[in-house]
């Protein structure tokens, strides 16, 4: 006979939910209809059911170790057959936004981003650090002459603030990772290792660079071409990034790269890829508003992502237009939302890169998957 135990209604956590999103929660009554239809649920410990029942109960424990919430890629085919339009891939959306407070390190940093209203003082933060840092070097005036971005921002400071940024990013996402991890061991009852970590490790890189699992949504495939070029988008940006650290830093080449230094290429095409994508996303949700809620935690981001890249292009344009008055704001605005999308990365919805990669090591490793 299984242990018994007493479940009582967390309705705090109820009502947390239901605000951030899963406001059809209540509308489930058990059907099963949703674990039935999704094509990416497992055998053997099938989803979304038994997290909306955790969720109605508001069992935030059971929720927040729970690897099966990232398993979902929120197709909403679930949403879309739900008798009752009680929206389980909103709900879980809805309760992987809490696991992000709930990991967050420092706390309030989880707090602070998830709440639409904070976005004035998380902007505020870049903006004076990099004023304060422009200040202590005299260079808060407009260069003359030929625009150089770096006689503004010398690439030494920049190179060391978000060195500095990305290692705190590093940090809090390592913690967390590793609570969210010993969360998981503690949860599972079913720890029965199907393959080693390493290879698991490779699977899971394998399913994220091929975005396979996207493949396998029947109502929302649309969402494969923009997840994927958002993905390649950042990742361009990321080898551009540091490949010019490299060429600066130790190699000494002068900056800026001309328009056809093979460097120079793939950061605006890895740009324009993210254009596309982040556009795509945002297409995509407006077609399938009925199905899919967006939230102003989901639109903060958007947002922040499109400041990313059109800011990028437009202190490019401007440079080579000769445009300095403009050209100059532009880039700081743009080092700004750098600044925005590294330090914050633990916080806000990309952190699904980390917890969804960790999810799906788990569940290969622990044998859940399947």
């Amino acid at each position: 006979m299984s242990d018994r135990y007493m479940v009582e209604p967390d309705l705090k956590a109820v009502k947390e939910l239901t605000g951030s999103g899963a406001g059809t929660l209540k509308k489930c009554f058990q059907c099963a209809t949703c674990s039935v239809v999704c094509p990416l649920s497992g055998d053997t410990r099938p989803f979304p059911r038994k997290e909306m029942i955790y969720a109605q109960w508001g069992l935030m424990d059971r929720l927040a170790g729970n690897p099966d919430i990232w398993l979902c890629h929120q197709c909403n085919d679930c949403s879309l057959h739900c008798p009752r339009g009680a929206k389980p891939g909103d709900v879980l959306a809805a309760v992987r936004r809490y696991s992000f407070t709930k990991y967050a390190f420092p706390k309030f940093m989880g707090k602070l981003l998830g709440d639409a209203k904070n976005l004035p003082y998380l902007l505020a933060v870049p903006i004076i650090i990099m004023i304060i840092l422009l200040a202590s070097i005299g260079h808060l005036n407009i260069p003359e002459g030929e625009i150089v971005f770096s006689k503004f921002f010398p690439l030494f400071y920049v190179d060391a603030l978000f060195i500095a940024v990305s290692m705190f990013a590093l940090l809090s996402a390592g913690i967390g990772v590793l609570n969210f991890w010993k969360d998981m061991n503690k949860s599972s009852n079913l720890w029965v290792p199907s393959m080693g970590l390493f290879p698991s490790i490779i699977s899971t890189a394998t399913e994220i660079f091929g975005h396979n699992k996207f493949k396998d949504c029947g109502v929302n495939k649309d969402r494969y071409n923009a997840h994927l070029l958002v993905f390649y988008g950042f990742v361009g940006l990321f080898i551009t990034t540091n490949i010019v650290l490299v060429l600066v830093d130790f190699l000494h080449v002068e900056t800026p790269l001309s328009l056809i230094h093979p460097v120079k290429i793939l950061g605006n095409v890895s740009g324009i890829a993210l254009f596309i994508g982040i556009t795509l996303v945002v297409l995509n949700r407006l077609k399938n508003k009925d199905i899919t809620s967006t939230t102003s935690y989901d639109w903060t981001l958007i947002g922040m992502i499109f400041a990313l890249v059109i800011t990028g292009f437009l202190a490019e344009l401007t440079r080579l237009a000769g445009i300095a008055f403009l050209a100059y704001p532009i880039y700081f605005i743009h080092l700004v939302a750098v600044f925005y999308i590294i330090a914050y990365l633990p916080y806000s919805k990309l952190g699904h890169l980390l917890y969804r990669t960790v999810a799906m090591v788990y569940s290969k490793y622990s044998g859940r998957e399947h």
